[in-house]
């Protein structure tokens, strides 16, 4: 640390303090070369979580966002607040991995969609439906459609059982 009063980098530490909020610690500094005291504040460089929207801008992460969203989908639904926030937690862990600190939104919308697909399907049609912006019913009834192809292929085979 540089002495604002002579520029020289030798010093000591006399007072170390943290802050009310926690978020700092507060030092007082003593120059070894001319004896003069100065207050330094250390605290995390914290570099924030980004996500790369569809036209290319980005925007820092929000965590509320995400749940505002989730809470949306599953309005008047059987699902429990503690599994929409598995939900979120889910989407922030897999954000907080990213090697380069951010994700597209269309990763994260498409991880939404597929929890919220196992999870209740009308949540899931709800959310597909504004995070792929719908224009039409056309387009909201293809999507119908492919739910129930996919859950049909899934469905066990029903076996035919013959009495004598």
């Amino acid at each position: 640390m540089k002495c604002p009063f002579c520029g020289s980098e030798n010093d000591k530490v006399v007072d170390s303090r943290e802050s009310k909020e926690g978020a700092s610690i507060r030092r007082r500094r003593e120059c070894l070369k001319c004896e003069k005291r100065f207050t330094t504040y250390e605290r995390i460089d914290e570099i924030p979580y980004m996500v790369v929207k569809k036209d290319g801008r980005r925007e820092k992460f929000e965590r509320q966002k995400v749940l505002s969203g989730v809470l949306r989908a599953c309005e008047k639904r059987p699902i429990s607040m503690g599994r929409m926030e598995q939900i979120v937690n889910e989407v922030e862990q897999f954000v907080v991995d990213s090697p380069e600190r951010e994700r597209t939104a269309t990763e994260i919308g498409e991880l939404i969609m597929d929890r919220l697909k196992h999870i209740d399907k009308v949540a899931y049609i709800r959310f597909a439906s504004v995070y792929r912006d719908f224009q039409d019913v056309s387009e909201f009834h293809s999507e119908l459609e492919r739910l129930n192809n996919k859950d049909e292929k899934h469905k066990p085979a029903k076996s035919k059982i013959t009495t004598r």
